[in-house]
């Protein structure tokens, strides 16, 4: 269970300027309900430029809500200009800091503040979208290169864990994490992941059976399973014979349409490239 400080808690039981505005100078529309968030919001600016009334509707968890609460609270009063220097941190540092989880819903924040302004200055429409160069890269929350990149720019990201926290891309059936640390290798300059030689014999080469299977647990236990804990799954291993890795998964995994994209394009990747790429995954 995530700690959440009493500011959050406040904005998620209490929330303000919650609704929306019929007249509205701006609006802006991010995420989608397919993906588990959403946030419209509405601005009314005067001829000073000063933005009088915010109002926002939130389709998401308690860190969305106190989010798009809290943000609208500290632009109402600010200049468009002033507003729009704000950054996902700023949101998070009013509430007293989100769990490090949840800060995605900070960003999601940002974006719809960053296209109400657009609106209203009449350089888009009221939804995000993506240039045309742009790559979907996580096809699970529609998340796009050019906001991987920017997040992993802006908040200094370093870890695959920390793209998935701060855009939710990778917290699906983990297709896209090679994708990911390409994506953070070019962030910081470094060579990709797939330009480095791959070693001539796998990670669980001259172990013995016991060896093998302790590896197979240890990637499951720190990588895979905090993964799908996220979205209230779970895995479990049942047994292994050689190459052939028998799990089940559990919680919200169990009976999940996307169950066997699950197993293949997160589980059984991830165990080819930390143990055996001879490894296949058979549900148990």
């Amino acid at each position: 269970m995530w700690e959440y400080t009493e500011k959050v808690k406040d904005h998620f039981l209490n929330p303000r300027n919650t609704g929306s505005i019929d007249d509205a100078d701006g609006i802006g529309e991010v995420g989608s309900l397919a993906c588990g968030d959403a946030l419209k919001l509405f601005l009314k600016v005067n001829d000073k430029e000063v933005i009088e009334d915010a109002k926002f509707q939130t389709f998401g968890c308690a860190s969305a809500i106190a989010s798009s609460s809290a943000l609208t609270e500290m632009i109402i009063g600010m200049t468009v200009a002033e507003a729009e220097a704000l950054t996902n941190k700023d949101i998070a540092e009013y509430l007293g800091g989100l769990p490090r989880e949840k800060m995605h819903c900070s960003v999601m924040g940002q974006e719809a503040l960053e296209q109400a302004i657009k609106n209203y200055r009449g350089e888009a429409g009221t939804v995000a979208e993506h240039s045309h160069d742009g790559e979907l890269i996580c096809e699970c929350f529609g998340i796009f290169d050019e906001e991987i990149l920017r997040a992993i720019k802006e908040n200094d990201l370093k870890t695959v864990e920390d793209v998935t926290n701060f855009t939710k891309a990778g917290g699906g059936c983990g297709k896209c994490i090679p994708d990911l640390e390409e994506l953070l290798a070019q962030a910081h300059g470094e060579k990709a992941a797939c330009d480095v030689p791959k070693q001539d014999d796998p990670p669980a080469a001259g172990m013995t059976n016991l060896q093998r299977m302790r590896l197979i647990e240890q990637v499951i236990d720190e990588e895979i399973r905090p993964m799908l804990q996220k979205d209230g799954g779970n895995i479990q291993l049942i047994d292994v014979d050689r190459t052939t890795v028998y799990v089940r998964l559990l919680g919200m995994c169990a009976g999940c349409p996307s169950s066997q994209a699950t197993l293949k394009g997160l589980v059984e990747a991830r165990l080819q490239e930390k143990v055996d790429p001879e490894i296949t995954i058979q549900e148990g």
